[in-house]
Parts: structure tokens; C-alpha cells; sequence
């Protein structure tokens, strides 16, 4: 123990400096590491969403988000697949010619909407390109409410009326001036499927 007498204004004013030191530190800190984060527009932009679609059956859909809007994954039927033969002169845009580069990959531009590849899968954003609404999927064919009696399946959009058949075409003479967007994909296996980019890593 020493015999020399504690300066406590020393003590004091060491205390204050280590806390401004510390203060100091982390205000540089911050703005240091906050330069490591996506920025505002990186992350309104969207990484690509990798999908296990392994468990979708035929008939079936499921959602994920990408972008902040729900992209559907619907694996077709054979019969689901038929139908876009019948309602190829009943849509607006059977070939996704109006506004291609905005609404559909060129190599969606078919059909089926969809990579020859895995033509039985469609992906396709779930907002009307009317007022922005979400459709429902009315897979079931026949005579339903709102929905003609010949209807095939495919999704009707309950606020405006607007129909779209099993490829995401709009027909005609609805308010929807467009098809459905497909968003950029590609298949990495035949169980994984990566939405947002077109080409594999």
C-alpha cells in the first residue's frame, strides 16, 4: 500500500476524459460500422429469394415475398397447362408483348408464361396491374361467382373484376390493362428456385 495521498481531482477529471474518450469512440463507431448496412436503396431494390419448391404438388401455390410483394409459385397441372390453349384467344396478350421488358422475361414470353425448362411452373407477382389489389386464386373450374360459366381457372381479382387464366393473362375487356408481372427467376435444381436473378452464380 502506498503512502503517497490520493489526488481526488486527479481521480475525478481521469474519470471525465475516459468518459468523454468512450462517448467519443463510440460516435465514431456508429457512423462507421452503420456504413456496413444495405443502403436505403439496396434494400428497396430486394435480394433474390432462393424457394424450396420440392413439396409443391401439382395444383398447388405458394407465396413468398420478394421486394416487398407476394410472388406466387403454382405448380400446374396437365389440365391446368390444356387450359391456356382455350383461353389464348380470350386474353389481352396472349404473347406478353405490351410492355415486355417491365412485365415479362423473354424467356417467359410464351404460353405458358414460363422456362421451357419447367414449363409446368409459373411465378408470377401477385398484384392486379389495375389499382395494385391481390387476386385470389379460383383454381376450381366451372361456374363460380363472379367468374363466367365456361371459367377454366386461373385468379379473379375481387375488387375490380378483373380475371387472369392459369399463365397470368388478363382477359380481355376487363379494367387490368396488363398481365400479370413475372418477376425474374431461374432454376438452380428442379427442387430450387432463385427469384430475383435470371442467370445462376
Amino acid at each position: 500500500m502506498s503512502d503517497q495521498q490520493v489526488d481526488k481531482g486527479r481521480r475525478t477529471w481521469v474519470a471525465i476524459a475516459c468518459g468523454a474518450g468512450a462517448v467519443g469512440g463510440v460516435a465514431t463507431a456508429v457512423p462507421f460500422v452503420s456504413t456496413f448496412q444495405p443502403s436505403e436503396k439496396a434494400r428497396a431494390a430486394g435480394a433474390p429469394v432462393e424457394v424450396d419448391i420440392s413439396g409443391l404438388k401439382p395444383g398447388e401455390m405458394m407465396t413468398v415475398e420478394w421486394r416487398g410483394k407476394p410472388v406466387w409459385i403454382v405448380r400446374r397441372t396437365p389440365e391446368q397447362l390444356a387450359s391456356l390453349e382455350k383461353t389464348e384467344s380470350q386474353v389481352a396478350d396472349p404473347k406478353s408483348e405490351r410492355k415486355p421488358a417491365e412485365l415479362t422475361p423473354e424467356y417467359a414470353r410464351n404460353q405458358w408464361r414460363a422456362r421451357e425448362d419447367h414449363k409446368e411452373i409459373l411465378v408470377a407477382v401477385g398484384i392486379c396491374s389495375h389499382l395494385g389489389c391481390s387476386p385470389t386464386a379460383r383454381f376450381a373450374v366451372g361456374p363460380q361467382p363472379s367468374l363466367p360459366e365456361d371459367w377454366v381457372g386461373g385468379f379473379l381479382c375481387p375488387c375490380h373484376g378483373s380475371t387472369f387464366d392459369m399463365a397470368g393473362r388478363v382477359f380481355k375487356n376487363k379494367p387490368a390493362p396488363d398481365n400479370l408481372e413475372v418477376p425474374p427467376h431461374v432454376y438452380l435444381s428442379d427442387t430450387k428456385l432463385l427469384i430475383g436473378e435470371d442467370k445462376k452464380a
